[in-house]
């Protein structure tokens, strides 16, 4: 079993067996399995499914339109949108 995604822990077989099924676009492969909506938001699975779509349905990669992008781009720390009261 080969993980892409390891952040939700989604598998390359899952993965294969949606664009079987007839799931051949990124943004519906990305809702469907949560792939880059971990911690890493996509930084290491895109890529991978990216190549994945291209080597299934015979498109280049650079035809596979990237999923939306919803902020934070990047991880936030929470902390960042915690405001600290002013101690009296």
């Amino acid at each position: 079993m080969k993980i892409v995604c390891r952040c939700n822990d989604v598998t390359l077989e899952e993965i294969e067996k949606l664009i079987d099924e007839g799931v051949t676009d990124l943004e519906e492969l990305r809702r469907l399995l949560r792939i880059g909506m971990g911690p890493c938001q996509g930084r290491t699975c895109i890529p991978i499914v990216i190549s994945i779509l291209a080597r299934k349905t015979g498109k280049k990669p650079e035809e596979i339109s990237l999923p939306n992008a919803r902020f934070p781009i990047r991880p936030v720390r929470i902390e960042a949108f915690i405001e600290e009261e002013d101690e009296k």
